[in-house]
């Protein structure tokens, strides 16, 4: 059976067979130090060599033509590479940074506490340099302190926004007024500058009754493989609990979970056997080439990604923003990343990507891909250092 399914849908199955970040369904950051030992520097491929798979979507989500398409993945390829440098420029005056789009380049915030020489080294760098209030190390500290609160449902999840220089708590759209969410913003503002934002829906995970497609089971559920490591493959924790069983698109066995965590994070690892292997590609759905990974550069705030997911399929989109604490029914999952990206049930798990860098798998969020929404993930940089796994790269 499987060999003539490998037959019919050529490369597609063998990646899904492989136990690659390619397919997925829908139901924490790494150091630099941490980053190095799992990841690839950024591509240095040259723009030409961009596919026009990749170059179409990017033209319809942003808007743009072939050349300024080219254009915008050789400038985020460039932010991607000076955003870790810029940071250790900054110290402890750095207060976060973002691609701009329009600019086209990264601008980095930075505390009065900057001297000159930096804000010039910063520029110089070619980043724009912006003076802010707060440093990331505050606002970070004031996050951790609305961790420990009690969140009610209406409550979507709240991060550090480093354009806003505050910690943005958002809230469900017609809940503002509601008497505990207002006890939860009193505290909360008690904490440090924050500052509140409507969101239209509650987030929530994406696993999906078993249903077809390319995906993986565990029990009843249907979730998305996220990216190939050695040894195995990334997704996310709610799909399943370390022990449980893990079966393919065929219902033969690949492996179990060997490790998870949700809530408080959402990440596991699924090793891979009987006759199943690893690949470093994740699936394009025919909208685009299957995309080689090579490595696990960050990209940062406002830079492109796109997902891979086994409902949904192919779609992209712009990061929204990075370390924040998202609200589900489940519990509180943080350090996830923020993504204007749809999907749907079943995805959960699957690959975010952008370039040829993993970026992470699949968690939650709200909206569907018709009417759109926002989806976050979990950055796969933490989960290899959690797990001390090694990406496997092309």
């Amino acid at each position: 059976m499987r060999r003539t399914r490998l037959k019919h849908i050529g490369v597609t199955a063998i990646l899904l067979l492989a136990g690659l970040g390619g397919a997925g369904t829908f139901p924490a950051s790494a150091s630099g130090n941490e980053a190095s030992a799992t990841t690839s520097a950024a591509s240095t491929a040259d723009t030409a060599s961009v596919s026009a798979g990749l170059l179409a979507a990017m033209q319809k989500e942003f808007g743009l033509s072939a050349e300024e398409a080219k254009a915008r993945l050789a400038a985020e390829r460039t932010a991607t590479t000076l955003e870790p440098k810029a940071r250790g420029t900054a110290g402890a005056a750095y207060a976060g940074s973002w691609y701009d789009a329009e600019a086209g380049r990264l601008t980095v915030a930075v505390t009065p506490d900057a001297s000159r020489a930096t804000r010039d080294a910063l520029s110089k760098a070619g980043a724009a340099v912006r003076l802010v209030e707060h440093s990331a190390r505050q606002l970070d500290a004031v996050s951790g302190r609305v961790d420990q609160l009690d969140a009610p449902s209406a409550v979507a999840g709240w991060h550090v926004d480093p354009q806003a220089n505050s910690v943005v708590v958002s809230v469900v759209r017609g809940k503002l007024a509601d008497n505990d969410v207002q006890r939860f913003l009193t505290r909360a503002r008690a904490a440090g500058p924050v500052t509140v934002e409507t969101v239209a829906g509650a987030p929530s995970t994406f696993a999906a009754g078993t249903v077809g497609g390319d995906p993986y089971y565990t029990g009843n559920v249907r979730c998305s493989i996220g990216f190939s490591v050695h040894g195995g493959f990334v997704t996310a924790g709610h799909c399943g609990q370390a022990g449980a069983g893990v079966r393919g698109w065929d219902g033969s066995y690949i492996g179990n979970f060997q490790g998870s965590s949700f809530p408080d994070n959402d990440y596991a690892w699924v090793n891979v056997g009987s006759g199943w292997w690893t690949v470093p590609v994740v699936l394009g759905w025919g909208t685009v080439s299957d995309r080689l990974v090579r490595g696990s550069a960050e990209a940062p705030v406002g830079a492109s990604i796109c997902r891979s997911g086994s409902t949904t399929h192919w779609h992209c989109g712009t990061v929204l923003g990075k370390n924040q604490t998202v609200n589900y029914a489940q519990g509180a999952v943080h350090q996830m990343t923020k993504t204007s990206v749809c999907a749907e049930g079943g995805d959960s798990g699957g690959s975010f990507i952008s370039g040829d860098q993993a970026q992470g798998v699949t968690s939650g969020g709200w909206g569907n891909c018709s009417s759109g929404g926002e989806t976050w993930f979990q950055p796969v940089n933490e989960i290899l250092n959690r797990y001390g796994l090694t990406l496997h790269t092309y």
